[in-house]
């Protein structure tokens, strides 16, 4: 067996040797080759090969200090975008991992002299999101990709028509809030049917009975009058307080309720989802396996939603960002006169006011605030439906 051959003890010394990192400063880019200490680099600098790369480099050296710049911060952003996609973390810990590779492209052959120089490059040029903390440099990768693109536009578009839809809607009550209003004195004018001619229009129609807001007085009237038959048990405060003012009317008022309820039932199904997390509001983290850390119970912003269910939470306390399912966080209901947001059910996505509390029904009392509801009060919306908005 020679000196130097591959078995030799000397020669696996070498090889476990040169497996871990080793110090920058003693890498040749132009070569490819990492030496163990300044003496073994010493002598490589001096070598003949080395001096020919050398040659190439003194031809044209901007161009290949761009072209490994390049190379080094597109490994950097792939990097960053298979690791650490939509999490918020320290430059230092991508760029040690991206250094765990022996083969990667060193920060000593690009333009930049120091990690800080390159992150303060990815904020100027809109790569990354950029933050100088106590703690250091914080980077957050931006993503954009086409795809990605694609399907937020296609979100943006689908709230813009859920939004037009909502609005074509409202429109539509209130048009037929104005009609019946307008058909009030003729249908007040008409006199109130006798309990024979009730008992027959009862038993005649027992299926189901449709209603509608015609020009002619003849038909609001017999409209009305089975309209009040339909909602006769629903709503007999309002029968009773008819028969002095005339039964007819209020029984148009009952239908138009009617009406609106229909609305509200059909707004409530569209918009009762089974993910409620949106950005910008406060809730509470009662995962147990978060316990042993100091997370559990404490209370943070939701920064970002992903894929629906799952929300990047800034905590209140230590700032530190974590990554929750929904099924482990909880609403935050705010004080008297606090500002929150609707997260689900049929106003979902409206900010409101908290005007009251009920404790034993476990539900508020809210007025929306701004948008094409502004004003309305709810009576009684779920803890579950409501949670505080973030300042």
């Amino acid at each position: 067996m020679g000196k130097n051959d591959f078995l030799t003890p000397k020669a696996i010394a070498n090889r476990i040797k040169a497996k871990g990192l080793q110090k920058l400063r003693w890498y040749c880019q132009m070569c490819q080759k990492q030496c163990r200490d300044e003496n073994g680099f010493k002598c490589h600098c001096m070598s003949e090969s080395h001096q020919r790369q050398m040659q190439v480099f003194g031809q044209n050296p901007n161009r290949i200090v761009d072209g490994y710049s390049e190379e080094f911060e597109r490994e950097f952003l792939e990097h960053m975008k298979r690791s650490h996609r939509f999490s918020r973390v320290a430059a230092t810990v991508v760029y040690n991992e991206y250094i765990a590779d022996r083969h990667h492209i060193h920060m000593n052959s690009t333009e930049w002299a120091t990690l800080t120089e390159f992150v303060k490059y990815l904020g100027r040029t809109g790569k990354c999101k950029v933050e100088e903390t106590p703690k250091g440099w914080f980077i957050t990768y931006i993503d954009r990709d086409s795809e990605t693109l694609f399907k937020e536009r296609l979100k943006n578009k689908r709230m813009r028509a859920d939004m037009v839809e909502e609005e074509k809607q409202e429109r539509q009550i209130k048009r037929q809030i104005e009609k019946a209003e307008q058909l009030m004195p003729l249908v007040g004018g008409s006199s109130q049917p006798n309990e024979s001619e009730l008992v027959s229009l009862k038993s005649e129609n027992g299926g189901k009975i449709a209603f509608a807001l015609g020009s002619s007085k003849l038909i609001v009237k017999e409209k009305v009058e089975s309209s009040k038959l339909v909602f006769e048990d629903g709503e007999s405060e309002n029968i009773v307080k008819g028969k002095g003012a005339g039964g007819s009317g209020i029984g148009g008022v009952s239908a138009l309720d009617e009406l609106m309820r229909e609305q509200e039932k059909v707004k409530e199904r569209n918009n009762r989802k089974d993910y409620w997390l949106c950005e910008g509001i406060v809730v509470k983290v009662m995962s147990k396996a978060l316990a042993e850390k100091g997370y559990y119970k404490k209370k943070g912003i939701v920064l970002k939603v992903i894929d629906r269910y799952v929300g990047e939470i800034e905590m209140l306390d230590s700032k530190h960002v974590l990554r929750v399912d929904q099924e482990e966080l909880e609403t935050v209901i705010p004080q008297i006169g606090g500002l929150l947001r609707i997260v689900n059910g049929a106003y979902r996505g409206s900010n409101a006011r908290l005007l009251a509390v009920d404790t034993e029904k476990y539900s508020a009392k809210v007025q929306i605030e701004k948008g094409i509801y502004d004003g309305r009060v709810l009576q009684a919306v779920e803890y579950e439906d409501i949670c505080k908005v973030g300042q």
